[in-house]
């Protein structure tokens, strides 16, 4: 385990001080106000586990010394104690340390979510239909808004390509271990023999970008307008309402015609566009520190894959951390906290153990 020294207690304790000190004073200018109050923010609840560390550590010296001196039933009363106490402490340590961990500064930001049908045709499309209930009954469990930003569906039900917006607190930090190949194993209502399939659908979830992020100039932009159509019979626009944006840099192509109205297709391009750029810097940015780059969603072949949704066995696999549960209906339900807590929870143990070493 991560043990803190007490000098860095006493820094962080120190700071926090100051900080309140700072904004006590009444004489900050208003955007170094904002500035100091974001910094006490963020600090305060760390200060707070490093506080309790202090005490639960000199509790335990007083309790030791305790144990050692006395009489027989002070020894033993003081002994029950600090086994309580290095419980506590344990715990305690723990939290500080995840505390102290370096945090992504996307965790708090809005996602773009997006859904793909991978190998195994129309049923493939189905089970991206499925995900996409999934993440939207979830969402809702979380108090958050999920809007439609692009649809490809398929004629057999379900969708070729989905993407939406899911907007809330804290959005990224909980989905962006979704990102990858999720696999099907179930029989389709259109197989006769009873057989089982495989299919595969892929997701994204990319954390949605501001204005401030990315800076697109306009030279480096090709807007086309066209006229949008919709497959199968379906509704055909009268007017050309359908926009195609091309970043001529990087050749990323993001076209949008679910709108009637040009403005709101090519608003809703730019959001899309915005935060693919985003994900692009952040990606870069990564790869310089970890020197080697991490694709986010392979090919959407069937053996690359993060996850396995088995029907008849009634299973969810995640097979990042070898968890299985048996609770399939109600994971695709939206009941997804225990599978992403575990992610998490790993995440934060795989990153502690770097620390330690």
């Amino acid at each position: 385990m991560t043990t803190i020294s007490p000098e860095r207690i006493a820094q962080i304790e120190a700071r926090r001080d100051e900080l309140q000190a700072m904004m006590a004073t009444g004489d900050l200018p208003s955007d170094r106000f904002v500035a100091v109050s974001k910094e006490y923010a963020e600090l305060e609840p760390v200060a707070a586990a490093a506080g309790e560390v202090r005490r639960l550590r000199a509790e335990a010296k007083s309790l030791a010394e305790m144990s050692r001196d006395g009489d027989p039933e002070l020894r033993a009363m003081a002994s029950e104690e600090l086994r309580e106490n290095e419980a506590a402490l344990d715990r305690a340590e723990h939290a500080l340390a995840l505390s102290l961990l370096p945090r992504d500064a996307a965790d708090e930001r809005a996602a773009m979510l997006e859904i793909r049908a991978g190998t195994g045709g129309d049923e493939a499309a189905l089970f991206a239909g499925d995900l996409l209930r999934m993440y939207t009954r979830y969402a809702e469990g979380q108090g958050w808004k999920v809007e439609p930003i692009s649809a490809n569906t398929s004629e057999a039900g379900g969708y070729k390509e989905v993407v939406a917006s899911v907007a809330g607190k804290g959005v990224f930090a909980k989905l962006k271990f979704e990102s990858g190949v999720h696999r099907v194993q179930r029989v389709p209502v259109t197989e006769s023999g009873g057989r089982i399939h495989t299919s595969a659908a892929t997701v994204a979830v990319l954390p949605e970008a501001q204005e401030v992020d990315v800076e697109i100039r306009n030279e480096d932009l090709r807007i086309d307008i066209y006229r949008a159509s919709g497959a199968g019979g379906q509704h055909v626009n009268t007017t050309d309402s359908a926009v195609r944006l091309t970043h001529i840099p990087t050749g990323l192509v993001v076209i949008q015609q679910d709108q009637r109205s040009q403005h709101k297709n090519r608003d809703k391009a730019m959001q899309v566009l915005r935060t693919r750029l985003y994900e692009l810097e952040r990606e870069r940015l990564a790869s310089e520190r970890s020197g080697a780059r991490k694709s986010m969603v392979g090919s959407g072949d069937r053996s690359e894959r993060i996850r396995t949704y088995n029907f008849p066995q009634g299973r969810v696999t995640d097979h990042r951390i070898n968890l299985t549960l048996h609770r399939l209906p109600e994971i695709l339900e939206g009941e997804m906290d225990e599978l992403i807590g575990a992610l998490i929870a790993e995440d934060e143990a795989e990153r502690l153990a770097a620390l330690e070493s």
